[in-house]
């Protein structure tokens, strides 16, 4: 327990993604036994002790320390683990071993409603501050250290010399604490064999168009819609939808699941909307309705119905398709999207042009709310993971967009007075550290700035006077007028009238936008 409870530490003071990375491989290569993978499942938010929570941690506290000293001592510090773990009385039992972070999770695992109190607490009692709170940050389920899947997941390729395309693979088909995942990276066993099991694989994305033309010979041409990237996996053993993080979200859009009878993996866009073919989609706000839940209701299908409009195909049934260059992957799309029913998916259609200039004012006309403007597919591109130069361009509209980091909030003024409205945003530098490029506090309905303001007082990592910085897990797309140089700002760039345009709880932090990207856009 004392080298995670080290490695939680060291996470929460330390600002850089490539640091992080570091720290993390460190710790895998090092951990023993099941260590290693608890550790990941913590970080990542997934593991789950279902008989302790923070009603277990307060009710343990209750017993050795005063309830009233430490509900002020918990109002002044703000966290109820790191509250208790400072003011738990050390009573470290003897000289007994120390505590291994399997042997903790495993005990708290087995507790039940009876039992779980006695069993905190007799952990608590032989560690260390330190280990308590890292300990105490697993039990409340907010670890908030800067961790993301895609962060934990390089981390791990890089402690084990593995390529992190194979690794998101094959991670999110297996369960906490990834005994097969570290015997592949160990040397001790194969790559996991997932035949027949529906799984995640990588979605290739696309860059910023920064030149003023393209070969349509070349490229072809695609609506960008403005809904959720996801991707159907079916197989012999059942059928899943995963957002492009990896997370598993086919509770939260069921018909999908349901309506795909096929064995097969197609990458799409969830839209609002029902029974549309190659129509308008719904607006994103409606969509989001739906996002984060386990579970949706009949009510809920009816009043925020879903589609999933397709734009490529990985697997035509067990067949790997992705090494295949966009116009066949495109044909054998089209002969899939045949066998699924019309009302559930559709296809992204290819938009056609006589010239590139034609091709932008098709762009400039294009009005639905749902489109954001364009992509550009290299004809003979093969569907490779992650961004890769001269493959697809995503071709945007005005106004100038950027996915941001939030890292500080502070209250508003007059209605907005007991929220905090007005967020500082950052991208990330070439060293791999956020750098504030902006501020915005409008954009945003009002159900939205209730669900920010939640966010902020959930996620703060520190005070400073009416200012918090929160953890910089929560990606904002920023719309914005134009973008400057700037010598009075660090990051070396203003944005000319920034705001919210979404909240994109669907993105990974560590895929929000570059300073380079930013730069780009200045004209």
């Amino acid at each position: 327990m004392k080298a995670f409870a080290y490695l939680v530490d060291r996470l929460t003071f330390t600002r850089s993604r490539n640091e992080k990375i570091a720290l993390i491989a460190r710790y895998l290569a090092d951990a023993p036994g099941a260590d290693g993978g608890w550790a990941l499942a913590a970080l990542t938010g997934d593991l789950s002790l279902d008989a302790v929570k923070s009603s277990t941690v307060r009710s343990a506290i209750a017993e050795r320390v005063d309830p009233v000293l430490f509900k002020l001592s918990r109002d002044y510090v703000g966290d109820t683990a790191e509250t208790a773990a400072l003011m738990w009385p050390e009573r470290r039992i003897g000289d007994a071993e120390p505590v291994g972070l399997s042997e903790a999770v495993m005990m708290l695992g087995a507790a039940n409603r009876a039992n779980a109190i006695e069993r905190l607490s007799r952990l608590l009692d032989a560690m260390n501050a330190e280990e308590r709170y890292a300990l105490l940050k697993i039990v409340t389920g907010g670890m908030r250290v800067g961790v993301s899947a895609r962060l934990a997941k390089v981390a791990f390729a890089e402690a084990f010399g593995l390529a992190v395309e194979d690794v998101e693979e094959v991670w999110h088909a297996l369960k906490p604490p990834y005994a097969e995942l570290f015997a592949w990276g160990r040397g001790e066993a194969d790559k996991p064999d997932l035949t027949g099991i529906p799984h995640f694989r990588p979605f290739m994305l696309a860059q910023p168009l920064e030149a003023t033309s393209v070969d349509l010979h070349e490229y072809a041409a695609e609506w960008k819609w403005d809904g959720i990237r996801a991707q159907v996996s079916g197989a012999r053993e059942g059928v899943r939808l995963y957002s492009r993080g990896g997370d598993d979200i086919s509770g939260a859009f069921p018909e999908i699941v349901e309506a795909f009878d096929a064995i097969g993996v197609v990458d799409g866009e969830l839209l609002a909307g029902g029974d549309v073919q190659g129509g308008e989609a719904g607006s994103f706000n409606a969509l989001q309705q739906r996002l984060g839940r386990k579970s949706v209701s009949a009510k809920m299908r009816r009043e925020y119905p879903v589609f999933l409009r397709l734009y490529d195909i990985l697997f035509d049934g067990e067949r790997d398709v992705r090494e295949l260059p966009w116009t066949a992957r495109r044909l054998a799309l089209e002969r899939f999207a045949e066998r699924l029913p019309g009302g559930t998916f559709d296809i992204s259609l290819v938009v056609e042009a006589g010239s590139f200039e034609e091709l932008g004012a098709i762009r400039d006309a294009a009005r639905e709310s749902a489109i954001e403007g364009l992509m550009l597919k290299r004809r003979d591109s093969a569907y490779v993971a992650g961004r890769k130069a001269g493959l697809w361009y995503k071709w945007k509209r005005d106004p100038l967009r950027a996915d941001c980091v939030m890292m500080y909030a502070q209250r508003g003024s007059g209605k907005r007075s007991s929220f905090f409205s007005d967020y500082t945003f950052g991208c990330w530098d070439a060293n791999g550290v956020l750098a504030p490029v902006g501020k915005a506090y409008s954009g945003f309905s009002d159900e939205e700035l209730k669900w920010l303001d939640k966010f902020v007082r959930g996620n703060t990592v520190q005070r400073f006077g009416p200012v918090r910085e929160v953890e910089k897990t929560l990606v904002l797309e920023v719309a914005f007028d134009s973008i400057h140089e700037s010598k009075r700002h660090k990051s070396g760039v203003a944005m000319r009238f920034p705001r919210i345009a979404r909240i994109r709880r669907d993105k990974p932090a560590a895929e929000a936008d570059t300073l380079e990207t930013l730069k780009a856009l200045i004209t």
